[in-house]
This record gives C-alpha cells, structure tokens and sequence, in this order.
C-alpha cells in the first residue's frame, strides 16, 4: 500500500501502481471526468501512469496552468496527425504547448501553406477526434526511436535523439501518429471539443538563421465551443488594441530597416510618454534612497567574462567589436549589472555605506533572430529601469520589501491591478547552468520566499526560470485581455559580488562580501509601454496622455479665440493642439475621438464671448459649457492627483 497525501493535507492509502485517473475516479466520477493530468512530487504526469511510492498529488484541471498544458500539448500531436494525413511526406520539428494553445514547426518540402489551408486542417482534426483515439506512451531504446524515425525520413527527430540519453526517450501515439515526446497528455482526445488554427508564420529550425526556416502553424483549442467563441471575439479586441497599430496611428515610435531591424526609434510624442514615465519613477526612487548613474553602451569582453555574460549571453549577443589596437575587444552591453559592480569597486565601503542604491535607465543590447521580433515587445535594443542595490545579508529582506513596494506603487498608478507573483528558482535537476554555490542559491531562494511570506503576497513557484546568477520575484501583469506580461522583476544574487571581488568593512573590522539585489519595476521601458497601450487601448491615464485637450472651433471665424484658448492652457503645462481644419465640427469631435484625446473643448461665438468652452470627454461624455479658468483648474486637479506618488 502507497499513502497519498491531497492538497488539503488529507491522506488516502491505495495499492502500488494505481494511477491517478483511478484515483481520482474513486473519489467522484465527475472529478475524473474533469482531470486533464496529474502533478506527483511537483511533476506533471499523465493521468494514466502507474503510482509505485507514497507521493503528493494534486489532481489538475482546466483551470489549472498545468492542466491547460497537457490539453494543448494533446492538440498539438492532434494537428501533426492531421498535417501527416493531408500532407504525406511532412517532417515534424516540434510542437509545444504555449501559454494560449500550441503551436507545431513542420516542413512540408515545397508546399507552402497558406492561410486558406488552415480551413482544411481544421477540418481533418475534427474528423479524428471522433476517433476519441488513446495517448500511448512507451519507453523506446535510442537504438530503436533512431531507426523507426529514420525508416520515416524524420531528419529533425533524428537530430533530437542523438541528443538524448539512452533510457530517457518516450513517444506517444495516438491513432496513425506517433511522435517522440516526454509529454505530459491527456489519456485520450475526448476531452477536446472546439478547435481553431490561429496563424502561420516562418520559423527557423533551432531558432539557427543558418537552417532550414520551417512552417510554424498556430492552434487553440478548448473542452467547450462556447469557450472558443469567448476567446476568439477577445483575439478582435486584441487586434484591435495592438500597439503596432495603435503606437502607429498616435506616432509613439517607428522602425526602420535602414536603421536596422527591432532597433525602435522614439517619435517627439512616444518620447515625451516615455520621459513622463522615467520622472515618476525617478521621482519614487529618490524618495527610497536610490543615486542615479550613467554608464557606457558597451563594454569590454573581459567585464562579461568576469560577469558571467559572456557564457550564459554571449550566443544572443550582437558580434564582438575589435579595434585598431590588438586584442582589444568590446561588446554591445547585454546588461547593466557587470558595469554598476564596477561603480561600487570605485570606492572603499564600509558597513555603514550600505545600502548603495544605484539606479539606471540603461539601454541593452540582445541580438534577437529576426523571426522573433514583434513590435516593442521583442526587440534588439531596449532600455531597462535598472537598478541595483549592495547590502549586507542582514538588510536583503527589507530591501526587498522596499523594492516589492516600489512595484505596487508603479502597477497601482498604472492601474495594473490583476497581476501574480511568481518566484522563479533554479532547476533542481539541472545546476549546470547557474553559478555559485549551492549553498548562497539556498540563500537567495529562502530571502526571496521569506519576503514574500511577509507582504503576504501569494506567489507561484517555477522552477528552472531563474537568471544564472540568482532566483527572481517576476510580476505577472494580467492586460485588459487577460494575458499574461512579465514586467517588473527583483532578483537577489550572492554570486556577481563573489565573482567580482566586492567587499566591504564589517564592524568587526575585517572585510565580508556584499548582497546584490537586482531590480526592474517596468522590466523594460518598451515593453513596459507595449503592454501599457494595449491594455488601455491607447486611452492613456491623463497625466500621460500625449495630447490632454484639442480644441476645435466651429467655424473659421473661432480659429483665434481657439489658439488663445490652447495658449492659455499650454502655458500651464496641459498639452493642448488645435484642429482648424474646415470641416463640421461632427467630423473633427470622431477623429479626434479616434486619436484618443481625453478632453475635446468646442468653442463658438457664445464660449468665446464669455470666455468659455464647451466640454467633452473622450468617450462621448458631456460636461456642458465652463468658463476657461475653471476647466484649467479642474484639469490641473486632475492631474496633480493621478501623478501624487501615494508611498507604502
């Protein structure tokens, strides 16, 4: 007999090798019905896995992320098997689940699929899930998963299992498909019931521009029609807010290939927005003690060596730049850590100097491929809200609560309101890839949990999403659509002081290593902004709307009494323009609804008599006639308070 123990602390005994569908089907058929996978000892498992050794079980849904996964990860072998019908010769690359839905990288040799032949497939998927066909899963030698793949002519499986150790390799199939897979799967198809293939796109093998740039099909699909037809009319909003398009129309920012691609050029209005947004954030910052600093855009290859950068970087980095002199060798800077440890090199510290709190807006360097650049969200060139902090170990977790804070300021000023904390530690199965100890990882890890504990905030923990060099406190920000933005992120790190010889003199009078906590309450400005336009649809907050008032006379004859009026009001710092285009004042109230300014003032002979205007605001809403100095004073109230810093 095995004990299992439930999430509520509950403890059941059943028989070595039940699995978690009879597990689940002995406490309600229902509950059964409604499992999608199964998390044992923290790992997401098949349903239909034999249990062997006293474990925790969590028993997932479709409101579990991991849940969710499983289903999407089942789809994606689903639409192989529809491709491998339809398209007879298709290789496959891989087929992940992603956060909404999955996608599958295949090569179709010379057929080029268009968006029409989505149709088609879609088509065929709903044929075979009539089929209600089982996930089959089996243990395969290298030996024989090379061969059976290879009789195939699958050349991008092959190069996966060569990479793979004898005795860890799985595949499932189900129905006429098999594919190499660790899964997790649901135990058959039934569960799917609504399907929708969503874009195509290129993608090169490996993410390597040298390869072969494959067919990458995206797919969603959910256990309730219902529940596609909800997300498919949240997929037009989003396209209705995206901050291509809006960024576009209000002239935020532009690219340029002349200037080189995901390198985003700021346009006088996205500059301005963008400025505002770093004068708060200053503005917070030194009221928590923080000292700005400048430093260069590159830097030389030994300080990311020494960094760590170089290793973990170095292939997402731009090419090395050399110079006259021999040997000497520079790179684009990927970070801005290596550089402040620097700064704190510069002097000699004591016990008393600390905490050293230096604060950046730096601008990186990534070289990201081509086919993964979209908009200000992926980009080459981004400027981060950097900012670092040397403590003793004794002062990390009020430091930590203190940057926690500066967080909720920024996301409530933003009214970024749903968002999730997700402590993100290192892989346990994998230190390879990390620096330092084991024992300051265990460290930084329990600060960061401790500190969290105290604020009470209820985070998720991920394992193996930990920077090299330390775990990290990510903020998930849910947008207006629901989706998920990492952003702000704060990351506590013993190895950057080992590595570059920081020190400080204790009260004790000897020399003790510092703490170094990186943090990022945007993350980065452009995606910072990205997210920000999409989740307001462009309907700025006030204080950072580009243009706060249009004013638009009704004839001609009002064009002077509307630039006095605009005068007036720019002279008290409200960002006002005129429209004194010919053209009736229905039209000019639409467009200037469209180019989302939050105050339309229209003046004619009565408002310029008496010294008024005629008050609407975005949205269709009108506030009646008000004499100029009232509504300037109004505004100014209204902006003073969404800008009032309201500290923890």
């Amino acid at each position: 007999m095995i004990n299992v123990t439930f999430p509520d602390g509950s403890v059941r005994q059943y028989e070595a090798g039940v699995t978690a569908y009879q597990i689940a089907e002995s406490i309600s058929p229902r509950l059964a019905h409604d499992c999608l996978a199964a998390s044992i000892d923290g790992e997401t498992r098949d349903l239909s896995l034999p249990i062997n050794a006293d474990c925790k079980l969590q028993l997932l849904k479709w409101d579990d992320a991991e849940g969710k996964h499983a289903f999407w990860h089942t789809s994606s072998h689903l639409m192989a098997e529809a491709l491998q019908a339809l398209f007879p010769g298709v290789q496959f690359g891989i087929g992940p689940a992603i956060e909404n839905g999955f996608y599958y990288d295949v090569d179709l040799g010379d057929t080029v699929l268009k968006e029409t032949d989505l149709e088609a497939i879609e088509k065929k998927m709903k044929e075979l899930l009539q089929k209600k066909s089982k996930m089959e899963r089996r243990d395969i030698t290298k030996a024989d998963a090379l061969k059976y793949f290879g009789d195939r002519g699958e050349t991008y499986k092959c190069e996966l299992i060569s990479e793979l150790a004898d005795g860890t390799i799985t595949t499932y199939t189900q129905g006429d498909f098999t594919d190499l897979c660790r899964g997790p799967h649901l135990i058959d198809t039934t569960p799917i019931k609504a399907v929708k293939l969503t874009a195509i796109a290129g993608a090169y093998w490996r993410g390597d521009e040298k390869r072969k740039q494959m067919t990458r099909i995206y797919g969603i699909t959910f256990p309730k029609q219902g529940m596609l037809d909800e997300y498919l009319t949240l997929l037009e909003e989003a396209k209705k807010r995206d901050h291509r398009k809006i960024g576009k129309e209000m002239d935020l920012y532009m690219f340029s290939d002349m200037v080189g691609k995901g390198l985003p050029i700021w346009l006088p209005k996205g500059t301005a927005l963008r400025l505002r947004l770093e004068d708060y954030l200053k503005k917070i910052q030194k009221h928590y003690g923080y000292q700005q600093v400048m430093t260069p855009h590159i830097g030389n290859k030994q300080l990311y060596v020494t960094s760590g950068h170089w290793d973990h970087y170095g292939k997402d980095s731009f090419q090395p730049i050399t110079t006259p002199e021999e040997g000497e060798i520079y790179l684009l800077k990927p970070m801005n850590c290596p550089h402040h440890c620097m700064i704190y090199r510069n002097s000699p510290r004591s016990y008393k100097d600390l905490p050293l709190r230096l604060a950046e807006f730096g601008t990186v360097y990534r070289y990201e491929q081509s086919g993964e650049l979209h908009g200000l969200t992926r980009v080459r060139s981004f400027t981060q809200d950097d900012a670092h902090i040397f403590c003793r170990p004794d002062q990390v977790k009020d430091e930590f609560l203190r940057v926690m804070d500066i967080i909720e300021i920024i996301f409530g000023a933003l009214s970024f309101e749903n968002f999730e904390a997700q402590i993100s530690l290192r892989d346990p199965n994998d230190h390879e890839k990390y620096v330092g100890s084991d024992e300051l990882w265990a460290r930084a890890e329990q600060n960061i949990i401790d500190a969290c504990k105290e604020k009470g905030l209820p985070a998720r923990v991920e394992y193996g999403e930990a920077a090299f060099y330390g775990p990290k406190l990510d903020f998930m920000v849910k947008d207006a659509l629901g989706r998920r933005w990492q952003l702000g992120t704060i990351q506590v790190d013993y190895n950057l002081p080992e590595r570059f010889g920081l020190e400080y003199i204790g009260n004790d009078n000897l020399k003790h290593r510092p703490v170094m906590i990186h943090r990022a309450p945007f993350g980065s400005m452009e995606r910072f902004i990205a997210v920000l336009i999409e989740h307001t649809a462009g309907k700025f907050p006030l204080w950072l709307a580009p243009d706060q008032v249009v004013v638009m006379p009704i004839s001609e004859k009002f064009n002077e009494y509307a630039y006095q009026v605009a005068k007036e009001l720019n002279d008290q710092d409200v960002r006002t323009v005129v429209d004194d285009r010919n053209e009736k004042i229905g039209r000019k109230i639409r467009d200037n609804e469209l180019k989302r300014i939050p105050y339309l003032l229209i003046v004619g002979e009565k408002e310029s008599a008496n010294g008024e205007v005629s008050v609407r605001k975005q949205g269709g809403i009108d506030l009646g006639s008000k004499k100029l100095t009232t509504f300037a004073a109004e505004i100014l109230a209204e902006v003073n308070e969404q800008m009032t810093v309201k500290y923890k």
